[in-house]
């Protein structure tokens, strides 16, 4: 499985961002996509996530701010997208965002896997 983010850049404090990510590969089920983020000198956190059935999670720092959603056009994942629409971006939102799929190969239907993306950096300048 291959996860591939794109969108990330510099913005000012108060403007928006759009992240999206990719996955491609033997992906035989999804259970979940998300995004986490780590900012320098910090852990690794979620910042939101959609599970299948289409329920949202967010970190409560970026509730309102941010918002999730996916997309599966064929079940042959010919095209599995999970997007993150980042509006009202503070300095503290700076870092690098990860793509992350929780979800099955073809090679193993029932074992399910974490897969990670390498990252998109998100500066946002005060």
């Amino acid at each position: 499985v291959q996860l591939q983010a794109s969108g990330g850049g510099l913005v000012q404090a108060g403007g928006s961002l759009n992240l999206s990510c990719a996955a491609s590969g033997s992906i035989f089920r999804i259970d979940l996509m998300g995004w986490y983020r780590q900012a320098p000198g910090k852990q690794r956190e979620l910042v939101a996530d959609i599970i299948s059935g289409g329920s949202t999670n967010y970190a409560d720092s970026v509730k309102g701010r941010f918002t999730i959603s996916s997309v599966v056009i064929s079940s042959d994942n010919a095209k599995n997208m999970v997007y993150l629409q980042m509006s009202s971006l503070k300095p503290e939102d700076t870092a690098v965002y990860y793509c992350y799929l929780r979800g099955s190969t073809w090679a193993a239907p029932a074992v399910l896997g974490d897969y990670w993306g390498r990252g998109t950096l998100v500066t946002v300048s005060s």
